[in-house]
């Protein structure tokens, strides 16, 4: 049965995010809101939690999971960033949007592309995200909450409990965080390639 922590979604509680980051680090699985809307995350490393996400949303391999950073630095030690996609992810983080990039050493192979050896990457805006994140000092291995047959993400905690109670291990609530979920562009070619149209504008991109 999924722990329910009800924060307030702009001075959110230390004590329940330190709970939350807790239950992280001990293997943990989460649903937790983002600027764009609910994500599954675990902590990075975690082989069942990256297990327990493919079976929720019915992902196959080469499904790119995406490390949420707290910030640029951070997201710097993942991913190859070139000079001129150094310009284009520091002008939209924080913000709306995923990238793909060339993973670093430090992202493990299960997260990987298997062909392309790329990762997802993003920088949110959202005051919870933020706050947890910086409790655990280290990414969010991340995937949007669809679940399968489904158009749009699921928008409200107390639902997301009702329907995933034995498959999660929290639910963070901090009220209605929006249904886009976020921009994907890939950034790992010679151009930039929109794979996904979200709340991110891909005016810079196009």
């Amino acid at each position: 049965m999924a722990r329910y922590y009800d924060v307030h979604p702009e001075n959110p509680q230390p004590r329940v995010i330190r709970q939350v980051a807790d239950l992280v680090r001990d293997g943990g699985l989460v649903a937790y809101p983002t600027d764009s809307c609910f994500a599954l995350g675990c902590r990075l490393g975690n082989r069942e939690g990256l297990d327990r996400i493919r079976e929720i949303r019915r992902l196959d391999d080469k499904h790119h999971f995406t490390l949420v950073c707290r910030d640029f630095a951070q997201l710097g030690q993942f991913v190859h960033v070139s000079n001129s996609v150094f310009r284009l992810v520091k002008a939209s983080t924080p913000g709306s949007y995923t990238f793909i990039l060339p993973a670093t050493r430090e992202v493990p192979r299960r997260m990987l592309h298997p062909r392309k050896r790329t990762v997802g990457v993003r920088v949110p805006r959202h005051v919870v995200t933020q706050a947890l994140l910086a409790e655990l000092s280290e990414p969010l291995v991340s995937s949007t909450l669809v679940l399968p047959g489904e158009d749009e993400p699921m928008t409200q905690g107390w639902e997301i409990k009702e329907r995933l109670d034995h498959q999660l291990d929290g639910v963070v609530d901090a009220g209605d965080c929006g249904r886009d979920p976020t921009t994907v562009v890939d950034l790992s070619g010679p151009e930039p390639e929109i794979l996904r149209r979200g709340a991110g504008d891909t005016a810079r991109f196009e």
